[in-house]
């Protein structure tokens, strides 16, 4: 019989007493279970519980109080929230949800919680395995030899810096008030000072918006200099805490286990229409339900109706596209936050899944899927047998075509860009040529749009912090002044971002503004023009 791991989160108040008294009794306990005690249930969040299924648990359990005993008031409700959407995200990844659980137990009931421990324990030996447990765990943590700062500093040329400041000048974070300075943080880099923490720190505060590279009279690509420091610091073991626990680069490693099956497009509306077999044309929908899920209970975001829109554009255009059950994240997060291994793992299982469904072109509506996928696969070693093409580029590659018409959408609307599309693809006019041809929409543009649009305050969540909500109510601020009713966005994490400004308690009132990203607003009013 295999070896099981099986992590049980004990509240030291009721849960463990009641623990306690098991061993005092020595009383028959599954030797899989492996005891955590901690001071309430509602401090284990979805990031904690994910995270002890990449380290290797079969099956994991959070034991808290009955509700209405807890001493902190809220924790048994907020264990119930974290454990309600982890299971779900669990179900979507392949996981499965039936290896968590949540259960109350007071002080005074042991044979109750020994009853529930051999149960859970005997479900989960006849799940067998966590697929994620078999997972490979990179065991060589020795620093290639041409990852040093020096190394780092001398391939991207920080030398040609020219000290003028005007990656300074605009950067997002400085104009948020953030004492930073790119240009500062090379210096210091060049002058062997790379391991000082709060250099760490600043390494990973950077938005990677590319603002900085944009502005340099000496094409210093900072935020690829930035992202080759976090590989270096993630080597040593020196990467900063990513934001939300670490939750989704927790989950982008999961993927990484080809054991591991999603169960992607199982609730796709019954008049959309793909195929899950082979074809030419590929959608890869990235990672949208999880995040929709994960920010459910504060935000409310919708960012798989995205997905949804731009299915539903592709089949207005006679497409229907192949979709993969058991697609996994592209891996940007993990690639900008310094997990090299791991993306490039991530890479090699896309690699080989998009040439299994034969198809010759892949589109994608997420900016950072773009990228990674065009982009960054073919610098880091992985061809695709196959063209990457954004959402965007395909529609006005049909919608020029003809035959095409757009009902008013009856909005003024603002356009935040997305970093990724408008400064990394240079294609900030892209988005707006879609615009131009939606009739009756009028455009209101903030004063830095385009190339030099202020980033949405965060990237691969990493570095978020009050100057980041300060970028964001700015933003914010922006959109509302242009007298638009309505803000489009180009990236999911823009709108998660902006929404989770909106969420001040002290001025939410002077921030609303309604989010809509440009392919849902596309699909609203797009019509074939009778002949």
């Amino acid at each position: 019989m295999p070896d099981f791991n099986i992590i049980v989160f004990l509240c030291n108040w009721g849960p463990h007493a009641a623990f306690q008294t098991l061993q005092d009794q020595c009383a028959d306990i599954p030797r899989e279970i492996k005891m955590i005690r901690i001071p309430c249930s509602g401090r284990i969040t979805k990031a904690l519980l994910l995270r002890s299924f990449e380290m290797g648990a079969d099956g994991v359990l959070l034991l808290g109080c009955k509700p209405g005993s807890c001493r902190y008031g809220s924790g048994t409700q907020s264990a119930r929230d974290n454990t309600s959407g982890t299971c779900r995200i669990l179900d979507l990844m392949g996981i499965g949800a039936e290896r968590l659980q949540l259960g109350n137990v007071l002080p005074d009931q042991p044979q109750a919680l020994l009853d529930f421990l051999k149960d859970f324990t005997s479900r989960i030996r006849k799940l067998g395995r966590s697929p994620v447990a078999r997972r490979p765990l990179i065991d060589d943590q020795a620093i290639p030899a041409d990852l040093t700062p020096a190394a780092i500093v001398a391939a991207h040329d920080v030398y040609a810096c020219q000290d003028c400041g005007k990656c300074t000048s605009a950067c997002s974070l400085a104009l948020a008030g953030k004492p930073y300075s790119p240009r500062d943080l090379a210096n210091r880099i060049i002058a062997g000072q790379a391991d000082d923490p709060d250099v760490r720190q600043a390494v990973n505060a950077c938005l990677t918006c590319g603002v900085c590279y944009e502005r340099c009279p000496s094409a210093v690509n900072f935020p690829e200099f930035i992202r080759s420091m976090r590989t270096y610091y993630h080597s040593r073991q020196l990467a900063e805490a990513p934001t939300h626990g670490g939750f989704f680069q927790s989950m982008m490693r999961a993927m990484t286990a080809d054991e591991l099956v999603p169960r992607r497009w199982q609730d796709l509306p019954e008049k959309i229409h793909t195929s899950s077999g082979k074809g030419d044309i590929l959608f890869f929908g990235g990672c949208a339900p999880y995040f929709d899920i994960f920010f459910s209970k504060f935000l409310g975001v919708q960012t798989d109706r995205i997905l949804e829109d731009s299915l539903r554009l592709l089949n207005f255009f006679d497409v229907q596209p192949v979709v993969m059950e058991n697609e996994v994240c592209c891996g940007h997060d993990l690639l900008w936050t310094g997990d090299r291994e791991n993306f490039l793992r991530l890479a090699r299982r896309n690699a080989r899944a998009f040439a299994e469904t034969g198809a010759s072109e892949l589109i994608t509506a997420c900016p950072e899927c773009y990228r990674t996928l065009r982009h960054d696969y073919p610098e880091h070693g992985v061809t695709l047998p196959l063209t990457v093409t954004h959402i965007h580029t395909f529609l006005e590659r049909e919608i020029d075509k003809g035959a095409v018409g757009f009902k008013p959408l009856g909005r003024t609307v603002t356009f935040q860009d997305a970093c990724r599309q408008s400064r990394f693809e240079d294609q900030a006019d892209l988005p707006r040529k879609l615009l131009a041809r939606m009739t009756g929409t009028p455009l209101a543009e903030m004063p830095e749009s385009g190339k030099g649009a202020v980033c949405c305050g965060n990237s691969a969540w990493t570095g978020c912090d009050a100057y980041s909500k300060a970028l964001q109510v700015k933003r914010l601020t922006s959109a509302r002044q242009t007298g638009g009713d309505l803000m489009l966005t180009a990236c999911p994490k823009c709108q998660i971002h902006l929404r989770c400004a909106m969420e001040d308690t002290m001025r939410a009132s002077e921030l609303q503004i309604e989010t809509m990203d440009l392919v849902s607003a596309i699909a609203q009013c797009i019509y074939w023009e009778s002949v």
